[in-house]
């Protein structure tokens, strides 16, 4: 797919690697991670996929020598953890995006993904050509024009989104994986949320745990120093003894409305990011702007140069 698009693929010396759990021993993949930012012919890092384990490189990185080699790094899920760090510790735009096994090996994959992949990548339209990252006759082919500035959910037709409190603030995209983002608390890899714009999503949680999440982070005083929230697709996240049970039990939009709306900010549900195939492309540490009276988050200037 890949190479269809007109890229050059490498892998990582040890990426068939296994160990336990994990894809291979956490020295293994720390190096392959540190290989790729310092390969100067590797203009990109895309992730095979998330599960679980990246939070046990993060001590193991140098985020000077990152910070020194910047890269489009891609990835979701689990990799929330690495996005976290990049930006924490080395000041690094990285991108919540398609994988690898998740996304780019389907055959279906919708469209709408590919172009918000490619349109996001694909640089300032006026750069020189040897800085564009993502050939630009691949992004003119896919969408027809010029790269552009869009929110994040053009070309979505379908009709999840929902605004919960309207209002339109700006400021820094942090995020991911609501669990994985719970992780980083307390650790030197904590994001910054004061005037952030948070975005997050999550998979196969039920409501009760989204709930002791948000009061983890609410308890730690950062959900009120955010300037407005964003939620994604949360897939499989729906309490399926809710209909059946003769308690009360509350749905997950229930749990928004009462976690979140008290802070008194702008938010907007629904968007097309997570773990869905519609899957939006999302510049994590970039400055943009949540429109929650249209139901859109946009990117204030390009996201990669």
């Amino acid at each position: 797919m890949l190479q269809k698009l007109g890229f050059k693929v490498k892998l990582a010396p040890n990426v068939r690697k296994r160990r336990g759990f994990l894809a291979g021993s956490d020295r293994d993949r720390a190096s392959d991670l540190m290989r790729m930012f310092t390969d100067r012919k590797v203009d990109a890092i895309l992730c095979v996929r998330g599960g679980y384990g990246t939070a046990r490189l993060l001590p193991l990185l140098d985020y000077d020598l990152i910070r020194a080699n910047p890269k489009i790094f891609v990835g979701y899920s689990d990799i929330t953890s690495l996005h976290c760090a990049f930006l924490t510790k080395a000041n690094l735009v990285s991108f919540h995006g398609p994988m690898i096994n998740s996304d780019f090996v389907n055959e279906d994959m919708p469209r709408f993904t590919l172009e918000s992949f490619l349109r996001t990548l694909g640089a300032n339209p006026g750069a020189p050509a040897s800085c564009r990252r993502v050939p630009l006759s691949t992004i003119e082919k896919l969408t027809g024009k010029m790269p552009a500035l869009p929110g994040i959910s053009q070309g979505y037709r379908r009709k999840t989104i929902k605004i919960l409190r309207r209002g339109i603030v700006h400021g820094q995209l942090i995020g991911g994986n609501l669990t994985l983002l719970c992780t980083t608390l307390g650790t030197p890899w904590q994001p910054p949320f004061r005037n952030c714009i948070l975005f997050l999503e999550d998979l196969g949680e039920q409501p009760f745990r989204f709930d002791r999440m948000f009061t983890q982070l609410l308890n730690c005083g950062l959900l009120q120093q955010v300037a407005g929230i964003a939620i994604g697709i949360n897939a499989d996240c729906d309490d399926l003894k809710a209909k059946r049970s003769k308690e009360y039990r509350q749905s997950l939009d229930d749990v928004f409305r009462e976690r979140l709306l008290p802070l008194k900010i702008p938010i907007v549900t629904g968007l097309p990011f997570g773990h869905v195939p519609h899957n939006a492309t999302l510049a994590i540490g970039a400055d943009v702007t949540l429109n929650a009276d249209r139901g859109e988050l946009h990117f204030n200037g390009p996201v990669v140069i």
